[in-house]
């Protein structure tokens, strides 16, 4: 059975990583025989009615949308009006806020580095009294990790060596969300990407930095294609449907004699990188997978 579909990538996003990965699903569906059309999410009228406009115009509701973007209202209002969206609203808030992501993991007792997080404190500068901070040093000691709770491609995460770096970092980062996390030295440079689709595990790479604790391709870490074993895709299946992904990045880290660690659950992993290294493009299990979910809600 065909259906029709939108990709909807964010337009105000001018790296040509964006509209690649919803080109990379555009050509999946349509190999399928999915009618697919792709929207930057400017193109789309949040209109809080049950109505769908697109470029001024009203049009007909798709059967499902594949959303590659981080516009959680505009995937809630799709949903509103009872358009199947992959991956969900709450998923994409959840993995987008690493706070929310690393609660949903140890919820589920799936292994995340130790983790606490700063008080929000909306908006203004954080001000911690030192036993706040000894207690911090005294749980993790030194190289500590701050993570800023929104951030891509290995961004906004700081190796912190010593006390004082620890007070800058928090002074630099002011009243953004973040937390503190004991950095897992047997992972340093390295760590592996698992592309989830449903249950299954359909690609996997490790990626290996030569200069940065951080092993992103991004920050200049090299990939290579990898074989997980049985426990590292477990890990994986289960951090992705801890936040109720259909299909996601699950980076995994290496504790201590090598147990997988989850460090992030990404769902809106770009895959060129994996194609390139692998020559698995995941937009295909992707699509069949999304196409197995909606015949069995039709049935």
């Amino acid at each position: 059975m065909s259906y029709s579909c939108w990709i909807i990538y964010n337009g105000f996003l001018k790296s040509d990583k964006f509209i690649d990965f919803a080109n990379m699903f555009h050509h999946a569906a349509n190999t399928v025989g999915d009618k697919a059309t792709i929207y930057r999410n400017d193109e789309i009228l949040t209109l809080i009615e049950n109505n769908l406009i697109v470029n001024g115009k009203q049009v007909q509701r798709p059967d499902y949308v594949i959303f590659t973007d981080k516009d959680i209202y505009l995937a809630k209002q799709l949903e509103y009006l009872h358009i199947p969206v992959f991956n969900s609203s709450e998923t994409i808030e959840i993995s987008d806020d690493k706070i929310k992501t690393y609660q949903a993991l140890k919820f589920a007792n799936i292994p995340i580095p130790e983790t606490i997080v700063a008080p929000k404190t909306y908006g203004l500068p954080i001000q911690l009294d030192h036993s706040y901070i000894e207690y911090v040093m005294d749980t993790f000691g030194f190289p500590l990790i701050i993570k800023e709770t929104f951030g891509s491609f290995g961004e906004q995460v700081y190796l912190i060596e010593d006390e004082a770096t620890l007070y800058k970092k928090k002074k630099e980062i002011g009243g953004k969300p973040f937390m503190f996390q004991k950095f897992i030295n047997t992972s340093y440079g390295v760590d592996v990407r698992l592309q989830v689709v449903g249950n299954e595990v359909v690609a996997s790479m490790k990626r290996v930095a030569e200069n940065d604790f951080r092993a992103n391709i991004t920050n200049g870490g090299k990939m290579m294609a990898y074989t997980p074993n049985e426990e590292e895709k477990r890990v994986a299946v289960q951090a992705s449907n801890a936040i109720g992904a259909h299909f996601s990045g699950v980076d995994l880290l290496f504790g201590k004699n090598g147990k997988p660690i989850v460090c992030e659950v990404n769902s809106n992993a770009h895959i060129r990188n994996l194609y390139d290294c692998t020559g698995i493009d995941a937009s295909h299990a992707i699509i069949e997978h999304i196409h197995r979910v909606l015949e069995n809600t039709n049935a």
